[in-house]
């Protein structure tokens, strides 16, 4: 015998899929050499003071951290491009690929409902 939930299922909010669908462009900026990222960027900051849920502004201030966390590396390590290709390249590709390890643990914690680090100082 099958039990099934008969619990109704909750309906995402608007800004939770909005919140999903930025995570996923920050995931997918690789493959736009940072488009995807920049118009994710300008989201985060539009939809940041507005949100009136805790936990996403705490997952936009995070994206936004990531964000210019990871262009002042690119920005440090392009002289390494000036002394031979492969250690420009290497770096890139460090930086590369913590920021989208910071995107998919950001995103996992917040499709669980988390704070993406420690909860920020104004939230009980």
């Amino acid at each position: 015998m099958d039990v099934v939930d008969s619990a109704p299922a909750e309906q995402p909010s608007e800004s939770r899929v909005l919140m999903h669908v930025v995570y996923g462009l920050h995931t997918l900026a690789w493959a736009t050499v940072g488009t995807l990222a920049l118009i994710a960027l300008v989201i985060n900051y539009i939809r940041r003071q507005d949100d009136p849920n805790p936990l996403h502004r705490a997952h936009h201030r995070y994206m936004i951290r990531t964000f210019w966390w990871s262009l002042v590396w690119l920005v440090l390590s392009l002289p390494l491009f000036f002394l031979y290709v492969l250690p420009g390249l290497l770096a890139y590709g460090v930086i590369g690929i913590w920021y989208l390890y910071r995107s998919l643990k950001g995103w996992m914690r917040f499709a669980d409902r988390r704070f993406p680090d420690n909860p920020p100082v104004d939230v009980p």
